[in-house]
């Protein structure tokens, strides 16, 4: 595996590290990470093709940009990736062109089925998919179990619209994957928080996929105001101070909540994910020092069984609610991942809207809030 990375900013283009093996005509697969005023330029675009002609453009729109060792606003981060014994087959569809975010997860997974397939890397847009329901249908056509992660595009802190590109420049509504086939790849994944659960589990007694209505025959944002004291005035911005922890079953595994938004009307939560009824959920709360920790934790996660010192290749992608709590300690998780993952791994990645990744050893892909999430990738 050979790559090169650069970063767009102040209008120019910059090569971090030049390397002489690489081979632009023999490239398979670009990812373009960046401002959604950059990432759907096309004149951006065209330059890009016409310096690897032959390989996959994959784009998306963040809430910050992940290059090398350092966390960046309003730019591109650019990685660019030539596999020795990879093949990459990509697909597209647009949130458009079916009943649901469920169909959508499902037709994708279909397009890239083949006996060779390896791992799956999702981006979608992120402003109006379900992304539970989205990685549900991805789960639907994956009976062999193949790992599946990736995230949900950004749009800063703005929240109003975000854009996927394959092939061409990036806009809206689209969700591409990113198949991976061969026998000597070998990937690793892992998805960590780090807050801090505080109260008693109680358990969901009335919600509707993403809303949120009731908690132990409650109002849940009666409730959930209870907790917030002087940052009630604040909801709904910040509520990412005081994410849910859900855990579904028996076996311990729990996932982040994060509110987008409240209802005065019928009291009920909206957020970025499904709450079943009969989930389990506790408050949690922003501790600092273990969120950093956290995607330490991700990154020692991460690492495939291999006889490589470093993966060759890690994707982050962090929630924008951890940038936004982090605020100018944000590059510390970075840090903190490169620490574990070694000075020989190539580090890219972005800010979004929602992580996906399986939850734990288990094969199912979920989705995950105010998680770093990794992806790493290493040939063998």
């Amino acid at each position: 595996m050979q790559s090169v990375q650069q970063h767009f900013t102040g209008g120019q283009w910059h090569t971090l590290q030049p390397n002489n093996d690489f081979n632009n005509a023999a490239c398979q697969l670009v990812l373009l990470f960046g401002a959604g005023s950059l990432v759907t330029d096309p004149a951006i675009f065209a330059a890009k093709r016409a310096e690897f002609p032959h390989a996959h453009i994959v784009s998306c729109s963040t809430s910050g940009e992940i290059i090398a060792d350092a966390v960046f606003n309003e730019t591109i981060a650019l990685t660019a990736i030539q596999f020795a014994h990879t093949r990459i087959r990509c697909a597209q569809m647009n949130v458009n062109q079916h009943t649901s975010s469920f169909e959508t997860g499902k037709n994708l997974m279909k397009e890239l089925d083949a006996a060779d397939l390896v791992t799956v890397f999702v981006i979608s847009e992120g402003s109006f998919s379900n992304g539970s329901e989205l990685v549900n249908g991805f789960n639907e056509n994956n009976p062999k179990g193949i790992s599946i992660t990736g995230g949900m595009a950004g749009d800063a802190d703005r929240f109003q619209k975000t854009q996927v590109g394959l092939d061409a420049p990036a806009a809206e509504g689209n969700v591409v994957v990113i198949g991976f086939y061969g026998t000597r790849l070998q990937v690793g994944h892992s998805s960590f928080g780090g807050w801090d659960e505080f109260g008693r589990e109680r358990i969901i007694t009335r919600s509707e996929k993403n809303i949120l209505y009731e908690i132990d025959g409650r109002s849940a944002l009666d409730l959930y105001k209870e907790y917030l004291g002087p940052y009630v005035d604040e909801l709904p911005g910040s509520a990412l101070f005081f994410p849910l922890s859900m855990r579904v079953g028996h076996d311990g595994q729990s996932l982040v909540r994060t509110i987008l938004g409240i209802n005065e009307v019928d009291k009920s939560m909206i957020f970025a994910g499904n709450l079943p009824e009969g989930s389990k959920v506790r408050l949690m709360k922003a501790n600092f020092d273990k969120i950093i920790n956290g995607s330490s934790v991700a990154a020692t996660n991460a690492f495939p069984t291999t006889a490589q010192k470093s993966p060759g290749l890690s994707i982050l992608i962090s929630c924008v609610g951890r940038k936004l709590i982090l605020q100018e300690r944000t590059y510390e998780e970075v840090k903190a991942a490169r620490k574990v993952l070694g000075p020989d791994t190539v580090i890219s990645g972005f800010y979004s809207y929602g992580e996906i990744s399986p939850l734990g050893k288990l094969n199912n892909c979920e989705l995950h809030n105010q998680t770093m999430t990794i992806t790493t990738f290493t040939e063998i």
